[in-house]
C-alpha cells in the first residue's frame, strides 16, 4: 500500500496547476505510466521479490535433497505395502507404538539405551499387566508367572508366587560353595558329575533326610564319609540295621583292664553295655564282658 501511495499520489498544487493549464491553452495530452525514482523503486522491489523466490526455492530442493524425499518415503524411512520399513539406525524421542517390530530376514534386531530398556505389556485400562526391563544392574521381569521352554515346546524352567519348577534333566550347579538351601528341598536324585565328589554340609545347623520307602546313599567308585560334631545316630523303629561288609573296624572302641596274670592275648570280643556302648575285652574260656561291667559306668 505504501509503494503505491508513494507512485500514484500527487500534490494537490500540480492538480492545480494542470487544470488552469488545461482551461488556458486547451486540451492537452498526458502520458499515464511510472517515471522517475518511482520507476526504479518498483523495479527494485520486483527483483528483490525475484531473488528472495529463488532463494527459497533453493532451500527447498537442498532440503528436499538433504532429507532424501522421495515418492516412497523419506531418508531411512520407507513406506510398504505392509508398514514401514527403516534402515540403518534409527532414534526415537518419544514412545512409539507398533503392532509388530521385526529385523530383516538374516539381520539382528538391536534395542539400545543409555539407560535401560522397558517393555509393557499394557491391557485395555492401560494397567501394566507384564514388565521386562533390562538395566545397568539387572534384568527384571515382572508378571504372574515366569516360563522359559525348548524349541520343541518342552518346559524348562517356571516361576510364580507357589513354586519354581526346574524341567531339565539335570540340574548343574557350578558355584565354588555349592547350594544354598534355606528350607527343605525335594528330589528324587541328588549326584554329582562324575570324577567329582558330593557333599552334604549343614554347618550350623542339623541334615535331615526322609523319605517314605527309604534312602540310598551309593558311592559306585569311592568312599562314603559321614561327619558330625557330636554324635552319629542309626536308628530303625521297626526294622534292623545291617553292615555288610568284609571288614568292619571301630578303632577308637574303650579297651577294658586286663588282669596281668596269664600270657597277652591279641585276642577280644565286642560287649555292648545296657546305654549302648561298645568296649573290647580280652577274650577269655568264657565270655569277660560282665567282668568288666566298670567302664559302662
Amino acid at each position: 500500500m505504501l509503494i503505491f501511495l508513494c507512485l500514484f499520489q500527487m500534490p494537490q498544487e500540480q492538480y492545480a496547476h494542470r487544470s488552469a493549464m488545461q482551461s488556458s491553452e486547451g486540451p492537452q495530452v498526458y502520458k499515464v505510466g511510472i517515471y522517475g525514482w518511482r520507476k526504479r523503486c518498483l523495479y527494485f522491489f520486483v527483483l528483490l521479490l525475484m531473488i528472495l523466490i529463488l532463494v527459497n526455492l533453493a532451500m527447498t530442493i537442498w532440503i528436499l535433497k538433504v532429507m532424501n524425499f522421495t515418492i516412497d518415503g523419506m531418508g531411512n524411512l520407507r513406506i510398504t505395502e505392509k508398514g514401514l520399513k527403516l534402515e540403518g539406525d534409527s532414534e526415537f524421542l518419544k514412545p512409539l507404538y507398533a503392532k509388530e517390530i521385526r529385523a530383516r530376514p538374516g539381520n539382528p534386531l538391536y534395542f539400545q539405551s543409555a539407560r535401560n530398556v522397558t517393555v509393557n505389556i499394557l491391557n485395555e485400562k492401560t494397567k501394566v499387566l507384564t514388565r521386562l526391563v533390562t538395566g545397568p544392574q539387572a534384568v527384571e521381569a515382572h508378571s504372574q508367572k515366569f516360563e522359559v521352554k525348548s524349541l520343541s515346546g518342552k518346559l524348562l524352567f517356571s516361576a510364580d508366587d507357589n513354586e519354581v519348577v526346574v524341567g531339565a534333566e539335570r540340574l548343574r550347579v557350578l558355584g565354588a560353595e555349592g547350594t544354598v538351601f534355606p528350607k527343605s528341598i525335594e528330589t528324587p536324585s541328588v549326584r554329582a558329575d562324575p570324577f567329582k565328589e558330593l557333599r552334604l554340609e549343614s554347618p550350623t545347623r542339623s541334615l535331615v533326610m526322609e523319605a517314605p520307602k527309604g534312602i540310598e546313599i551309593n558311592a559306585e567308585a569311592g568312599n562314603m564319609e559321614a561327619t558330625c560334631r557330636t554324635e552319629l545316630r542309626l536308628e530303625s523303629k521297626d526294622g534292623e540295621i545291617t553292615l555288610n561288609a568284609a571288614n568292619i573296624r571301630l578303632p577308637r572302641l574303650p579297651l577294658a583292664s586286663h588282669s596281668s596274670t596269664g600270657s597277652r592275648q591279641k585276642i577280644y570280643e565286642l560287649c555292648v553295655c545296657s546305654n549302648g556302648r561298645l568296649f573290647l575285652s580280652q577274650a577269655g574260656a568264657s565270655s569277660t564282658c560282665q567282668i568288666n561291667t566298670s567302664i559302662c559306668s
